[in-house]
């Protein structure tokens, strides 16, 4: 099957990547020259260091190059049995590509988008044969994260899907299914270890240092909220968290947070401005955490119990399965565990106790336990 990916920006190029390694003819499509000229660029950079680190031979370098066609025309994805559109995050601007496209490629073609936020089910809508939409997300840096999450809209056939999981399957990714929901699974599990962590930093339990500090020492997370935050981008970050919250009808769980929406307006954005929540400029010295260990466990656990109730939200509104949900976290986000298998761990009870607790503290919506995760604390079921 030949694959069409549209957009050669740094996800386009990566999923261009991924699909010319595992042995299809690919044509990468981006109406900007020099944005294809730096993706050719900087694959024969990638391959040329795994050559050097013997990965791969000259050979098969030379054959993964060779497999990808650089266009900037759309016509060119006649041949394609799918295309894989990886442009800008607007809605308006992917229904008039899709509405284009649709008129360039054959009835079976299956039209698919990395979307990580938008409506599988709007991209769709423009289309006239609509069951052949789909959502592929991959994750950044796309040929080294090994979480794909598709997505089928209420329109896409049955075969669309298996199709798609199939060939996704084959290109060596771990591909796990969610419903059409704002965030899928990723980015709406994941919400609250940015949104409590910035809560616990406004009320003054403790500053950014500590939080992250807690997280990653006690909490054995790669990055601390706040560090990944400045590396994911402040604004970027901060737009995700926005569009999550509108997209849930303004849900309390998911309300965003005025330190980051000051710090994205100062120009604070992170690693990229060389300031965020921590100082990047060459000499500064970074703060140091207090390092009391109540402390930690107390941010940690709060933390954690958010997570938690929110992966058993997805299970309970039938985003994703259980399994499903724990491979995403860890595979997705490298969580040091998936959320439901520690929630097992730490006991339900536990993690509902701490929930009551906050929510009786605060009154607000945002603590209340998930109805799932009441129901097993009480009749002793679990996942696994």
């Amino acid at each position: 099957m030949k694959v069409g990916v549209l957009g050669a920006g740094t996800m386009g190029a990566g999923i261009a990547q991924v699909a010319s390694q595992s042995g299809h003819k690919v044509v990468l499509v981006d109406l900007n020259m020099e944005v294809l000229d730096k993706a050719k660029a900087s694959l024969k950079k990638v391959l040329d260091r795994l050559v050097e680190k013997e990965k791969i031979t000259r050979e098969k370098a030379t054959e993964i190059e060779s497999n990808i066609t650089y266009s900037t025309k759309t016509s060119d994805f006649a041949p394609c049995g799918l295309v894989i559109e990886a442009i800008v995050e607007n809605i308006a601007v992917k229904h008039k590509v899709f509405a284009e496209l649709e008129g360039i490629v054959s009835n079976d073609c299956i039209l698919a988008s990395n979307t990580s936020s938008l409506s599988i089910a709007s991209i769709g809508s423009v289309l006239k044969n609509p069951s052949r939409i789909i959502g592929i997300h991959f994750f950044n840096p796309a040929p080294l994260m090994p979480l794909v999450e598709i997505i089928p809209a209420v329109q896409t056939e049955n075969h669309v899907l298996t199709q798609t999981k199939n060939l996704i399957d084959s290109w060596k990714k771990v591909t796990v299914l969610c419903k059409d929901t704002p965030g899928f699974i990723v980015n709406r599990v994941a919400r609250p270890f940015y949104g409590e962590a910035l809560r616990i930093y406004e009320e003054g339990i403790a500053d950014f240092a500590t939080i992250d500090w807690a997280m990653t020492e006690l909490g054995g997370f790669k990055m601390g909220p706040f560090t990944l935050m400045d590396y994911i981008g402040n604004d970027v970050n901060y737009a995700v968290t926005e569009s999550v919250f509108a997209a849930f009808y303004y849900d309390p769980r998911f309300k965003p947070s005025f330190t980051q929406r000051r710090h994205a307006e100062a120009g604070f954005l992170g690693r990229k401005s060389g300031r965020g929540y921590y100082n990047y400029a060459e000499g500064v010295a970074q703060p140091e955490p207090t390092k009391d260990t109540a402390l930690g466990e107390q941010i940690k656990d709060r933390i954690l119990a958010m997570l938690i109730n929110e992966a058993f939200d997805a299970v309970f509104m039938q985003v994703a399965s259980a399994e499903d949900v724990d491979k995403a976290m860890t595979k997705g986000v490298n969580y040091p565990k998936g959320l439901l298998v520690w929630a097992q761990e730490i006991g339900y009870s536990k993690v509902l106790n701490q929930l009551e607790a906050l929510f009786v503290e605060y009154g607000e919506d945002r603590y209340r336990p998930n109805p799932l995760l009441k129901r097993m604390a009480a009749s002793g079921a679990t996942f696994f």
